[in-house]
């Protein structure tokens, strides 16, 4: 597994960065290390909710990894809303993410338009810098199931929003980073 050090560019001016990539790829690690590059306070905005044992373990994994700069909150359906009132200057918000929030959204059988919509709006109003980790689920073979084509057809359709509103966003592969759009010339080697 790649380490943060062994992940390749900084990051350093950027209001908004995406960063998306498939399962285990290194996209939280590279999420965390731009983060962590940067000076004030960190604020981790958390959409996945422990539903069972492992997601339990796996959340508290995250947790340790992060460190005592961090602060956790945790929205799994309110991110728009924990947005707003997280964001301010000094601070970088890391969203981790928003494949996850679309999940929570689509079995919650929340409007998911309206709530695209809304984090879309916020986004576009921070007033610190804003990275947000999503994987990239359109890759793979056409699911089975409507309920599963409707979720990669929602991802999708998100990574795309956010992506055209970004200043910067890169796809991590085997830990291995690939600038998709950089409205910044800050990329150096850590």
């Amino acid at each position: 597994m790649a380490s943060k050090n062994e992940l390749q560019g900084k990051w350093t001016d950027a209001m908004l960065t995406l960063i998306t990539g498939g399962a285990r790829s290194g996209k939280s690690a590279r999420a965390q290390f731009l983060a962590e590059g940067q000076p004030g306070e960190l604020v981790y905005l958390a959409t996945a909710q422990a539903l069972d044992e492992e997601m339990s373990e796996r959340i508290a994994r995250h947790r340790a990894d992060r460190g005592p700069r961090w602060c956790t909150v945790e929205c799994p359906i309110d991110l728009p809303d924990a947005i707003a009132r997280e964001m301010g200057e000094g601070r970088v918000l890391l969203i981790d993410c928003l494949t996850l929030w679309t999940s929570n959204l689509l079995l919650g059988e929340h409007d998911f338009s309206v709530a695209s919509q809304r984090l879309i709006a916020t986004l576009v109003t921070a007033s610190c810098p804003v990275i947000l980790v999503s994987n990239e689920v359109g890759m793979g073979i056409v699911p089975d199931n409507a309920l599963a084509r409707r979720f990669r057809d929602m991802a999708g359709r998100l990574n795309q929003e956010v992506a055209a509103i970004a200043n910067h966003a890169e796809l991590v592969v085997a830990g291995l980073c690939i600038a998709l759009k950089s409205n910044s010339s800050q990329l150096t080697s850590p």
